[in-house]
C-alpha cells in the first residue's frame, strides 16, 4: 500500500488541504514533543540538584502550557481530519456516481457492489484520515528531530537510536506486503456479498415461486462465513504485527536505557541530559508504532478508494470525442459499424449499416444471440464502435440522450407514484402533460382505476402493476419527453398474446410518423412499419418490408412461417 496514494490528491479536492494542514500541526505537535522533554528533563535535574519550588515553578508553567498545547494539537487535529473525511468521501460518491451515469455500463461490477463501494467502503476511509495520515506525517517529522536534538546532547545515544529506528518501517513493510492481499480478499468477499445480498432481496418474489429462497440463503451464508474468516484472518495478522511492533521498539529503548545507564554509573554523562535522552528515545519510535497500529485500520477504507480509482480511471468516457451515434432532426446513421468485445474471437455487430429517416419506424429483427442486444447499446451510448463510421460523431453522449426516449424489455419503476415514473421522461411537465402521455400511452384508462389515480404508489420495481401495465407507464415516459427518436426493446415481450396484441396496435398507433427503432422477435403488425432489417450472427443479412420479406426464401420468412404456426403472429392490427 503506498503511504498517500496520489489519485486520492487527483479526485479529491479537500485531501489537499487535509494533507497542509496536517503537516503544519505535525510540525506543532514534534516542536511541542521537544519542548516538554526538555522542561521535564530540566525539572527533574533541578529537584535531583536540591532546587526549590519556587525556582522550578516558571519551567512547571511552562510544561503545564505546552502540555495543554498538545492537547489542543490533537484534538484540532482529530476535528480536522474529520471533518476532512467527510468532504473527501463527499466528493469521492459525487465522483463515483457521476461517472457511472456518465460512462457505459460495467458488465463486471453488479450495482450492490457499487453500492457498497460507495457507502461502507468508503466510510472506512474515517480511520485513515484521522488516525494514519496524522500518525505518518509524524513519523517522518518527530525521529528527524529527535536524532537532532539527541546527537546535540549525546552522540553516542543518537547512533543507538539511528541503528535501531530503521528495523521498525522493515517490519511494517514486510507485515504491509501480507496484509494488503488478505485486506484485498476481505474486501472483495464483501463488495460480493453486496452485491449478491441486492439480487436476492430484488429477486425474492422470483426465488420463493420457484422454491429456491432457501438455497440462495445457503449462498449468503456461505459467502458471509467466508467474509468473517478473511476479517478473522486480517485481524490475526494485525494483532501478531502490533506485538512485533511493540517488542522491536521496547527493546531498542531498552538498548538506549541500558548504555545511558552504565555511562550514569561511571560518571560519564550529565544526569540532565541522560533524563533528556531517555525520555526522547520512546517519542522517537512512538510514531512508527502508531503508524503500523493505525496501518491495519485504515487498510478497509484505502483498499475501498482503491476500487473507486479503478471505476473513475476505467470506463468508456463519453465526452462526445468518440460518439457512437448521432441524431440531427431524428435521423440516425451508422455505416459500416462493428463492435468487439474484450475476450470474443467473433465481433457482437460486423458492418452494419443502417439509416432511419425523420419520421421513419424500422425494425431489427433476429434470432438470440443475433447482436440486437449490442445494436441497442450502442445506440444508447453504452459501447463504443471498434470499426467504421456514425453519423454525428461530435455530439455528446448527454445531449443525444436528451433527444432519444428508451422503452426496454423489462422497464424499472421506481418506489414512487405513477406521475411521478412518468413524469421521468419530463422533470418540470404538467399534471395535464403527464396525462396527456398516459392517454397515448394507452394507460389513462387503468390509471385512474387505481386507488389514489395519478397519485397511486406503485411499489418497488413497480411491484403492484402488470407486465403491461408497466410497459405502458414506460412508454408514456417516453412520450413524454417528446424524443427525436424513440427506441423499443422488446416492449412485447413478456406478454400474453391479448396484452401484446393492443399493446402492438397502440405501438404502432402512437409511433406513425415518429421516428422509430423497434427491435424485437415479435413479428406481429410489422406489415404497418417502413422498414425491416434482420440481423443475424452481427451482420445486416436481409432488407425490406414485411411483403417483400416473406416472398423471398431466407431467415425472415422462415421466422415469421414459424411464429405464424405458434400463433404469434397474427394479422396486423389497423395502423
Amino acid at each position: 500500500m503506498r503511504p498517500l496514494d496520489p489519485r486520492l490528491l487527483h479526485h479529491a479536492r479537500a485531501a489537499r488541504a487535509f494533507l497542509a494542514g496536517t503537516v503544519a500541526l505535525g510540525l506543532v505537535t514534534t516542536g511541542l514533543v521537544l519542548a516538554q522533554a526538555v522542561l521535564l528533563a530540566r525539572i527533574l535535574a533541578g529537584a535531583f540538584d536540591g532546587q526549590g519550588v519556587a525556582d522550578l515553578t516558571p519551567a512547571f508553567l511552562l510544561l503545564l502550557a505546552v502540555a495543554a498545547g498538545r492537547a489542543l494539537a490533537a484534538y484540532g487535529g482529530e476535528a480536522m481530519a474529520l471533518r476532512a473525511a467527510g468532504a473527501v468521501k463527499s466528493q469521492l460518491r459525487l465522483r463515483l456516481v457521476g461517472h457511472v451515469l456518465r460512462c457505459a455500463p460495467d458488465a463486471s461490477r453488479q450495482p450492490g457492489e457499487l453500492a457498497t463501494l460507495a457507502t461502507r467502503g468508503l466510510d472506512a476511509l474515517d480511520p485513515y484520515f484521522a488516525r494514519y495520515l496524522p500518525q505518518l506525517v509524524l513519523a517522518c517529522l518527530t525521529p528527524v528531530a529527535v536524532l537532532a536534538v539527541v546527537g546535540g546532547a549525546d552522540p553516542l545515544s543518537a547512533g543507538v537510536i539511528a541503528a535501531t529506528l530503521p528495523l521498525i518501517p522493515v517490519f511494517m513493510i514486510l507485515v504491509g506486503l501480507h496484509t494488503r492481499a488478505r485486506t484485498e480478499r476481505q474486501w472483495s468477499l464483501l463488495e460480493k456479498l453486496g452485491g449478491h445480498f441486492l439480487d436476492v432481496v430484488e429477486g425474492l418474489p422470483t426465488l420463493k415461486v420457484f422454491g429456491r429462497a432457501r438455497a440462495q440463503a445457503a449462498v449468503i451464508r456461505e459467502v458471509t462465513g467466508a467474509h468473517r474468516r478473511a476479517t478473522m484472518r486480517t485481524l490475526r495478522v494485525a494483532f501478531l504485527s502490533a506485538l512485533v511492533l511493540e517488542l522491536l521498539s521496547t527493546l531498542a529503548v531498552a538498548l538506549v536505557a541500558v548504555e545511558i545507564g552504565l555511562r550514569l554509573l561511571g560518571g560519564g554523562m550529565p544526569y540532565e541530559t541522560a533524563l533528556l535522552v531517555l525520555l526522547l528515545a520512546p517519542e522517537a519510535y512512538l510514531p512508527l508504532r502508531n503508524v503500523g497500529a493505525q496501518f491495519h485500520a485504515s487498510m478497509e477504507g484505502v483498499t475501498a478508494a482503491g476500487r473507486v480509482f479503478e471505476v473513475l480511471d476505467g470506463g468508456v468516457p463519453e465526452d462526445g470525442t468518440a460518439a457512437a451515434a448521432g441524431a440531427a432532426g431524428g435521423r440516425v446513421r451508422l455505416d459500416g459499424v462493428t463492435v468487439r468485445h474484450p475476450g470474443r474471437d467473433l465481433p457482437a455487430l460486423s458492418d452494419v449499416s443502417l439509416e432511419v429517416a425523420p419520421g421513419e419506424r424500422l425494425v431489427v429483427v433476429g434470432p438470440s444471440g443475433a447482436g440486437k442486444s449490442t445494436l441497442l447499446a450502442l445506440l444508447l451510448r453504452f459501447v463504443h464502435p471498434t470499426e467504421g463510421r456514425t453519423g454525428f460523431e461530435d455530439v455528446p453522449a448527454e445531449r443525444w440522450r436528451e433527444r432519444i426516449a428508451w422503452v426496454p424489455q423489462d422497464p424499472y419503476l421506481f418506489a414512487g407514484s405513477v406521475a411521478d415514473n412518468i413524469r421521468l421522461g419530463d422533470p418540470g411537465a404538467s399534471g395535464h402533460a403527464v396525462r396527456r402521455a398516459a392517454r397515448l400511452a394507452g394507460a389513462d384508462e387503468f390509471v385512474r382505476a387505481l386507488p389514489q389515480g395519478y397519485d397511486t404508489p406503485v411499489g418497488v420495481h413497480g411491484a403492484r402493476l402488470s407486465g403491461g401495465e408497466r410497459q405502458r407507464l414506460a412508454l408514456a415516459r417516453a412520450l413524454l419527453a417528446d424524443p427525436a427518436l424513440l427506441v423499443l426493446d422488446e416492449p412485447t415481450a413478456h406478454l400474453d398474446p391479448a396484452a401484446r396484441a393492443a399493446l402492438t396496435a397502440d405501438l404502432l398507433r402512437v409511433t406513425r410518423g415518429r421516428t422509430t427503432l423497434l427491435i424485437t422477435h415479435d413479428l406481429t403488425g410489422l406489415d404497418a412499419v417502413d422498414e425491416i432489417a434482420v440481423l443475424d450472427r452481427g451482420r445486416i443479412v436481409q432488407r425490406g418490408t414485411h411483403r417483400d420479406l416473406v416472398r423471398r426464401d431466407g431467415l425472415y420468412r422462415r421466422m415469421w412461417t414459424r411464429s405464424d404456426a405458434e400463433g404469434q403472429a397474427s394479422p396486423p392490427p389497423s395502423s
